[in-house]
Parts: structure tokens; sequence; C-alpha cells
């Protein structure tokens, strides 16, 4: 997953307090606390993992992430798994009874080939499920990103650092944007540019297929309402075939 938007260590501390409230936690975290095993792919900071550890998960918990800087902030717990990398660096021996990947980072595949390459790893490392989102593209949520949506945060130095973001170009189901962080503390912004594919329901559930993977079940929001048109996620629970 390269040029991750909090590969830089300080913006990896912010990368918390910046999504405090996460509905998507409410819904992965039962999940993972009635799995025997979890892999967290993309796990950022590891903060469903920490969360899974401290209400008594007492099985394997691993998270895989490919930004130096996030697993800097995971590491401060150390009875969870931790690995550097990505799906085509990691060896996963075992297979795990349930494979997450939240924060809508299924969405950093932006190629067909990468789609097909990750899914077959995590179809290869999965004894249960693999529950994943991504965001429905007929709800065109980039239209909403734009400069004036800023978000402000404290870090925790005390700094306060706020956050834009700006879409550069729209194309084949691709947005390319970047964020712009500024902060009266710091001497310039920082800019992180990232580009995310937008999956379409059809095409989604044809590259589950040709992986092997079954869906059991598709929501289109955090309260399990179903997919529709309008909803602004494709929620994905499936099983190998």
């Amino acid at each position: 997953m390269p040029d991750h938007l909090f590969a830089d260590p300080e913006l990896a501390a912010l990368y918390d307090p910046m999504c405090a409230g996460r509905a998507d936690f409410d819904f992965y975290l039962p999940l993972a606390m009635a799995a025997p095993s979890v892999l967290d792919i993309g796990c950022g900071t590891g903060e469903l993992l920490i969360r899974a550890r401290e209400a008594g998960h007492r099985g394997r918990l691993a998270g895989l992430d490919p930004a130096p800087g996030m697993l800097a902030v995971a590491r401060r717990r150390g009875d969870v798994e931790w690995t550097l990398g990505d799906l085509s660096t990691a060896h996963i021996a075992e297979p795990f009874d349930l494979v997450v990947m939240t924060g809508h980072a299924f969405q950093v595949f932006i190629e067909d080939a990468q789609i097909a390459a990750a899914l077959a790893a995590i179809r290869a490392a999965l004894s249960g499920r693999f529950v994943f989102e991504t965001r429905n593209p007929l709800a065109r949520a980039w239209e909403q990103w734009t400069p004036d949506h800023i978000g402000t945060v404290t870090a925790p130095d005390g700094t306060t650092v706020r956050m834009a973001r700006t879409v550069d170009r729209v194309a084949d189901g691709r947005v390319a944007f970047h964020h712009t962080f500024t902060s009266d503390a710091w001497p310039v912004p920082r800019v992180s540019h990232s580009t995310l594919r937008f999956l379409s329901y059809e095409d989604l559930a044809a590259a589950l297929d040709t992986a092997g993977l079954a869906i059991e079940a598709q929501y289109g929001d955090w309260d399990r309402s179903p997919v529709t048109p309008t909803s602004p996620e494709i929620i994905t629970v499936c099983r190998p075939q």
C-alpha cells in the first residue's frame, strides 16, 4: 500500500484523534471478539486489535501495515503481533478465523491485478470470514472532499493541526486526491498524495467470486441496513466457497 497518508510518524500520531468516534468499530469489534484468531490487514495504529485485547480477547491477534509510522504507534501494545509489510510480502503460516480490512483500506488496490492478488492472498490466509468495506461509488463521496471541509485535531504534544482534502482527478473509478496538513507550529504545510479505487457493486462481486470467496452478507451502512444506490458503504462479509 504505497504512499500511505500517515506514513510520517508525526502524522501517524494524529490518526486516532482524527478518527475519534469511528462507527465501524462498533461493527467490527464484536466480530473480532467472537473469532479465536484475527488478522487486521492495513491495521494502521492497531486501534481495533488493541480494543479487542483490552476487552478480553485471549486468542491470536495480528496486524499488518506497510507504514512504519503507523506501526510505531501500534507497538505501544506488546501482546499483539505487528508486522511491517503488505499482502505481497507477508508470510502467513497459519490461517485466521477472521480477516478484516477497516478504514476503507481495500480501496488502495487500484488495479484489477492488485485486487485479484490481494483477494487470492486473503483467501489463502482465511479459515473463516473475511469482512471489509469499500465506499459505494454511486454515493460519490469524493464530491464532499473539498478544501472548505477542514478538520482540526490536537496532537499529543498539544499542537493544533488542520487537515484539508482536495480532489485532483476522477477517472475510471479512481479518485486521486491530496491532503494538506497545516499548523502554526510548523514552518511549512505537509502534503500527502493518494489514489483510491471506487469499485462498483457488480465488479466487487465478480472479483470475490473469482478469488473463491462467497458473499454471506452485505450492508450499506454500519447499522446493517441494505445496500442501496445512496448507501455510503458496501460492507461485505464473505467466506471461502
